[in-house]
């Protein structure tokens, strides 16, 4: 019953969080101009973002059986979408939570180490979650470079947002003594992988989870035993151009973003990314006050513009992510 509330007050938090923020981007809104420039939107142009976006799930599934393929060879392309799709729609519920939803859809779908014991698959759950780890670790370093060239490329043009609204606020909140509070989570959290390694024989507990994290590892490094590495960095690539494509294909459809480059797009694409690294459902407030933050602070266009901007993005992401998710789990449920 304590693990059930706090689940149920971690989801009020989550969903108080994502409150705020809508509360926060809509404000200085005014609805009248809000539902002129939605009615003057070109709407193929979000259609063609929509598709871009489910085009970039699948090539996902395909960078994910990657790292799959060295474990169970045996899961599948359509296996792998499931679990994305799955997963995308999972984080509507509780954020971050579909990185473990999508590892149980690959765990439920490999095949048995041994037919005498069915329970005891290929791709194990600790496993899978290694390979997720290493996914999204991945995606992030990518997100940050991208992030890092396209400012230092553009200081003159970006730099200002992210000293001015980032960096500012974030240094006069916080005292630089939370350093040493990193300091001593990191040694406790070294000290802790080492009472685990050195009592994973003597120990129940401590076998347990070592041989959990024994097999995040073990995913984790299935990078090294992938076959055709190229793939891995191609797919990566082309994610990355459907997402560019996603935000540009939003840029052309509000004509007041008229004067907005395909380099703005990627920059709008790369910020978004961090509304979506906050906690609430779906991204959903962090997403629209970050985007109408930088387009406010950046090019002069008024929140209420903006907030057009991120609503048409992140909406039509959403329904996406909601029709596909919605599709694989009547797939997967079928096929059990």
């Amino acid at each position: 019953m304590n693990k059930k509330l706090s689940k149920i007050l971690k989801y009020l938090l989550s969903a108080l969080l994502a409150g705020i923020l809508l509360y926060f981007s809509f404000r200085e809104v005014e609805w009248t101009d809000f539902v002129e420039g939605l009615q003057d939107c070109r709407w193929e142009f979000i259609l063609l973002s929509m598709v871009a976006g489910a085009f970039a799930f699948w090539l996902r599934a395909l960078r994910w059986r990657r790292l799959l393929i060295p474990i169970d060879g045996s899961i599948s392309r359509i296996t792998t979408f499931n679990g994305i799709n799955i997963g995308n729609i999972s984080n509507f519920v509780f954020p971050r939570i579909g990185e473990f939803v999508r590892c149980g859809v690959i765990t439920r779908r490999s095949l048995p180490e041994n037919l005498q014991h069915p329970e005891h698959k290929k791709a194990s759950y600790d496993k899978v979650l290694g390979t997720v780890v290493l996914e999204r670790s991945w995606e992030l370093l990518v997100m940050l470079l991208l992030l890092t060239v396209v400012v230092v490329g553009g200081f003159e043009r970006f730099g200002g947002f992210f000293v001015n609204q980032i960096w500012a606020p974030m240094t006069q909140r916080l005292d630089f003594s939370i350093w040493w509070i990193v300091a001593v989570l990191a040694l406790g959290v070294s000290a802790g992988c080492y009472l685990l390694w050195r009592f994973r024989e003597s120990n129940r507990f401590c076998s347990k989870v070592w041989g959990i994290f024994r097999g995040i590892l073990q995913g984790f490094s299935s990078c090294l035993k992938m076959q055709q590495k190229w793939l891995f960095f191609a797919y990566t690539a082309l994610i990355w151009l459907t997402y560019w494509l996603m935000a540009a294909s939003t840029v052309w459809a509000a004509p007041f973003l008229a004067d907005l480059t395909v380099i703005d797009a990627l920059f709008l694409s790369l910020v978004g990314g961090l509304g979506f690294a906050v906690p609430v459902p779906g991204g959903i407030g962090a997403f629209h006050f970050i985007i109408s933050l930088a387009l406010a602070g950046l090019y002069g266009i008024p929140m209420e513009m903006g907030i057009i901007y991120a609503t048409l993005s992140h909406t039509s992401q959403a329904i996406t992510q909601i029709v596909f998710g919605a599709g694989s789990y009547i797939y997967e449920a079928l096929k059990k």
